[in-house]
C-alpha cells in the first residue's frame, strides 16, 4: 500500500470542521442582567457593561449582531469619579444653531439626572453606527434600588 498524502490532507479536511459559526439574530440568545453602581467609578463600570451589552462576554460573539444581554443599572445616584473629575471635566454638546455650543460639568448633569452620566460614558463606549445605536436601547438605568424589570428574572453581576 502507498501512502498518498494528497489523500490523507483530502480525509482530514472532510472530517474537521473549519467552519466559523456566526451567531445571527434567529440564533442569539439575550439574558437579563443587574448591576449595582453604588460606588463604582464611572469609566470602569461604564466599560464592563458596554462589554457586556455587546455580547463580548459570549463564545458566539459576532461583531455584526447584537448578540449582548440587557443591562439594568440601579443605584446610578452613587456612582464615584475619581480626583476633581466633578467640577473640571466637561460634557460638551451643540444645539446645532451658530454659536450654540454648550457645556455641563459631571455636577451639573448629576443635578438634572443622575442617569445621564451612566447613559453618556456607556453610549461613548459603544460603535458609532446602526448598531451601536441599536445596542444602546439594551441598557436601562435607574437611580434608586428599584427597577421594573423583576419579571425578566436578571441575575446580577459583580464587578
Amino acid at each position: 500500500m502507498v501512502f498518498s498524502f494528497k489523500h490523507f490532507k483530502k480525509k482530514l479536511v472532510d472530517t474537521l470542521s473549519y467552519k466559523t459559526k456566526s451567531a445571527n439574530k434567529a440564533t442569539v440568545s439575550k439574558g437579563w442582567v443587574v448591576v449595582d453602581a453604588d460606588s463604582q467609578v464611572l469609566g470602569r463600570l461604564a466599560s464592563q457593561v458596554a462589554r457586556i451589552i455587546r455580547g463580548k462576554h459570549k463564545a458566539s460573539y459576532t461583531p455584526h449582531v447584537d448578540c449582548g444581554d440587557r443591562v439594568i443599572v440601579i443605584n446610578a445616584d452613587k456612582i464615584r469619579l475619581t480626583g476633581k473629575k466633578w467640577t473640571d471635566k466637561q460634557y460638551i454638546r451643540h444645539t446645532g444653531h451658530p454659536g450654540g455650543q454648550r457645556f455641563a460639568t459631571p455636577k451639573q448633569l448629576k443635578a438634572k439626572s443622575a442617569s445621564l452620566l451612566v447613559e453618556n460614558a456607556v453610549r461613548g463606549m459603544l460603535p458609532k453606527n446602526r448598531l451601536g445605536r441599536k445596542l444602546f436601547k439594551n441598557l436601562y438605568v435607574y437611580e434608586g434600588a428599584e427597577h421594573p424589570h423583576k419579571a425578566h428574572n436578571p441575575k446580577e453581576i459583580k464587578f
